[in-house]
């Protein structure tokens, strides 16, 4: 069951990247809405895997 869902995000992802590329090329207007919303996410994944690791920021440890 697990192994199905991964399957499925990998393709979603897949699918989101070629979407992107596509976009870039020009493609029709729903390509580029998803595109738009495959940036998006990705935008967010990274922004929030900043904010869940603090210590990499170099201020942890530096008591002073």
């Amino acid at each position: 069951m697990i192994v199905l869902v991964l399957l499925g995000v990998l393709a979603l992802a897949v699918g989101g990247c070629a979407c992107v590329v596509w976009a870039e090329r020009g493609g029709p207007r729903w390509v580029r809405a998803v595109a738009t919303m495959t940036l998006a996410a990705g935008k967010v994944v990274r922004r929030s895997e900043r904010n869940r690791r603090p210590g990499l920021n170099g201020t942890a440890g530096n008591d002073g």
